[in-house]
């Protein structure tokens, strides 16, 4: 699938992150019909919808290589974007046997050195995460304690929400109890007016 003009542009990244991203796009297109691993609707605009999407968390992981978490990865946003775009050491947590080969296979045909974990977030013992990813998996206040086990003081989160994160961000605060040490920033998206980044820290 041809890539837009646009999203080359903002992605302004070299021939070869090009490249691997080409090869990525391609590995979903072919596994899509055995694997559903993207929305069928979603699948021609893969370049914004899921790629650029992904991609613009790069921004918010910046200096040396920080170990990075992606949970429920399914099809690989925003981790395996992040692989190809970041010094990020990336973990990718997926419990779907069939997508968890489908991740291996990215990794191996585009020579990424990212982990997959193929198993449920809540069953891992802690990866000391210093950032944790997730897109599409779960509102907030179902999200953290979901990994309870993967945070500790210090751990960065940055969540790909959608139209709803306002009152996803008040069920999450009903939940939280007085010792919880949580705080959060929201960031516009650069894909949807109406979505957002939240850039949540464990301290």
């Amino acid at each position: 699938m041809k890539i837009p003009e646009g999203i080359a542009v903002k992605l302004d990244v070299s021939r070869e992150t090009m490249s691997r991203l080409e090869s990525y796009v391609a590995l979903v297109e072919k596994w899509q019909p055995r694997v559903n691993l993207v929305s069928p609707a979603s699948l021609p605009d893969i370049w914004t919808r899921h790629i650029w999407d992904s991609a613009q968390l790069a921004t918010y992981i910046q200096g040396g290589s920080p170990r990075l978490v992606d949970v429920g990865s399914g099809a690989g946003f925003p981790g395996l974007v992040l692989a190809m775009l970041t010094d990020a050491e990336c973990h990718l947590v997926e419990s779907d046997q069939k997508k968890a080969i489908f991740l291996r296979t990215v990794i191996r045909e585009c020579g990424l050195t990212a982990k997959v974990h193929n198993h449920r977030v809540e069953n891992l013992p802690c990866l000391e995460a210093a950032i944790i990813t997730a897109r599409a998996l779960a509102p907030l206040d179902r999200l953290l304690p979901l990994l309870a086990t993967q945070l500790r003081p210090g751990t960065r989160c940055l969540f790909l929400k959608g139209a709803q994160v306002e009152a996803e961000l008040a069920a999450l605060v009903a939940t939280l109890d007085e010792t919880a040490n949580v705080t959060w920033r929201l960031h516009p998206s650069l894909t949807n007016p109406n979505s957002s980044v939240i850039d949540l820290l464990v301290s």
